[in-house]
């Protein structure tokens, strides 16, 4: 890996603590992806904090000041792909990968670099959606995590039990003819939160918080993402098939999820939480995708019950 350089922090959108960074580091097989931090004084350990896709650092600004005033530093990922992180395609507005073997090696690099700033250790994991596929991956090849709490993890993708099969066909074909970098049917180069009115969105029930996320896509629309690509969504089906067929780690889990939920599908989590030695589901009436982006009620009851499952494995 390459020496890490300063990389642009919006802190005129992202509403974190004062004093945040942010840099450019090169992972091993040699993509650029932009790391954002914000420490915190006396802090009992660093949370990491894995987004989901379409996401980007600023848009956990406010979770790193939730999680500060709990005592934990934060760090947060573009993961490659996305975020001002490198993006493969022509398209950059195409989320795409070929493996997600490719999101290790962007958490390798940045728990490589949480160390190297100084970030205190315990290392603590939040992760959601597509970050919880990544972080579950992550706990099963014995990353040095003390306990994790997740956020509507990406462990199915919500689809017709009928269309698994014929999307894994569909997008496996897609490698062999040329066509993995194409937007997946009913996608395109549009930013979901950009696009769609507050009423009836799929990923939170808050106007508030709604408006935070509008505010960041309108100031930096380089931030933002369309779809996923018929590569990706091979990818994301292989993983989450590969997941489902590995037992729980030892690893103390909270899972929270809204009964709202419209983008994974529920039924592994509920399945995985019932059989996680230590872990525990909570469920979230009225709340749609993103837990960490409802009411201030919401958002404090997940988070007082992350830090107290962090603080109870020092």
């Amino acid at each position: 890996m390459n020496t890490p350089s300063p990389a642009p922090l919006f802190e005129d959108v992202a509403d974190g603590p004062a004093g945040g960074r942010a840099d450019w580091i090169v992972t091993y097989d040699g993509a650029r992806i932009r790391v954002g931090w914000w420490a915190c004084d006396g802090a009992k350990g660093t949370v990491i904090l894995l987004p989901g896709r379409t996401e980007y650092i600023e848009k956990y600004g406010r979770a790193a000041t939730d999680l500060a005033a709990r005592g934990y530093a934060m760090l947060t990922i573009d993961w490659r792909g996305q975020g001002l992180a490198d993006r493969p395609m022509p398209d950059r507005l195409v989320g795409h990968v070929e493996h997600f073997d490719e999101y290790q090696r962007d958490l390798d690099a940045t728990l490589a670099h949480a160390r190297a700033v100084g970030l205190p250790e315990p290392f603590y994991m939040i992760a959601h959606s597509m970050g919880g596929c990544i972080g579950l991956r992550a706990l099963l090849r014995g990353l040095p995590f003390k306990a994790a709490a997740f956020s509507a993890p990406m462990w199915g993708i919500l689809m017709a039990a009928w269309m698994r099969p014929v999307a894994l066909t569909v997008s496996t074909l897609s490698r062999f003819v040329g066509a993995g970098g194409r937007y997946t049917p009913g996608t395109g180069e549009a930013s979901y939160v950009l696009a769609a009115p507050f009423a009836g969105n799929t990923l939170t029930t808050d106007s508030a918080m709604w408006g935070y996320m509008v505010t960041q896509g309108k100031a930096h629309p380089d931030l933002t993402l369309g779809g996923p690509s018929l590569g990706w969504l091979r990818a994301a089906l292989v993983e989450c098939l590969s997941l489902g067929r590995s037992a729980s780690p030892a690893v103390p889990a909270l899972c929270a999820l809204g009964l709202q939920e419209k983008i994974v599908d529920a039924g592994p989590i509920h399945a995985r939480m019932a059989a996680w030695p230590s872990g525990r589901l909570d469920l979230y009436p009225a709340c749609e995708h993103e837990v960490m982006m409802e009411t201030p009620t919401t958002r404090a009851r997940f988070f007082d019950a992350a830090c107290a499952l962090f603080d109870a494995n020092r």
